[in-house]
């Protein structure tokens, strides 16, 4: 099973943000457990007591908000950055797949609309690529649970009977679920992405997303895990 652990970063109706992003990062299952160990590991760097309550979230540690006020700005950006890095040097099968939407460019529709019908479809396809290669392992697309949650789980139903621009969603074994972001150090990972992804377009700071940029899902340098609706 490859798992897709997806968050967003930006807000879709607030108007002096220009850009929202949905992030997913995929995993075959095997992969998980040791990457959430690694980042329990970052995490017991700044709460070896009480891991389990310490969440990692892009905007609050970048901004040194709550719990993360207490540490200096350098030593919070090096927390993002060696997260990130647990991904870009983990197997060659983990990939992102995210949609940057402008959200005046592509208003009436929907910014989550039209950033999940991208992300969803391009794991679907990904998925039909392993099958070709005699790799017929299915997916889940899991979700930090949110105001999206109704609209989303609406929207993948629709997808695998009614199809989205594009076709029928074929290769995924169940619609969305929906995590608590405490309970999932891979949701936290997703998050980092999306942030690390929303800061370079929304900012132009690519700090973080270039450790990170390598690892879009691609095939012969084509970045098919890559949307830009700007």
């Amino acid at each position: 099973m490859h798992l897709l652990y997806c968050d967003e970063s930006g807000s879709a109706p607030d108007p002096n943000q220009k850009h929202f992003v949905l992030a997913g990062i995929s995993l075959f299952e095997r992969q998980g457990f040791a990457i959430a160990n690694e980042l329990d590991k970052i995490v017991s760097r700044v709460n070896p007591d009480d891991t389990a309550s310490t969440e990692l979230h892009g905007s609050p540690i970048y901004g040194g908000k709550k719990f993360w006020r207490h540490f200096e700005r350098e030593f919070r950006y090096e927390i993002i950055k060696d997260s990130l890095s647990i991904l870009s040097g983990s197997h060659p099968s983990n990939r992102i797949f995210a949609c940057i939407i402008n959200k005046e460019k592509a208003s009436p529709r929907d910014p989550v609309e039209v950033a999940f019908e991208q992300i969803a479809s391009r794991f679907d396809h990904y998925l039909a690529r392993l099958y070709n290669q005699n790799n017929t392992q299915r997916g889940i697309i899991i979700f930090d649970k949110s105001t999206y949650e109704t609209a989303i789980q609406g929207l993948a139903t629709n997808f695998r009977t009614v199809g989205h621009s594009w076709g029928v969603l074929r290769n995924l074994s169940e619609v969305p679920l929906f995590l608590d972001s405490k309970a999932s150090r891979l949701i936290q990972l997703a998050d980092l992405v999306a942030y690390s992804i929303f800061r370079k377009y929304e900012h132009g700071d690519t700090q973080f997303f270039s450790i990170i940029e390598n690892r879009f899902d691609q095939v012969g340098g084509i970045k098919h895990g890559l949307c830009e609706k700007l």
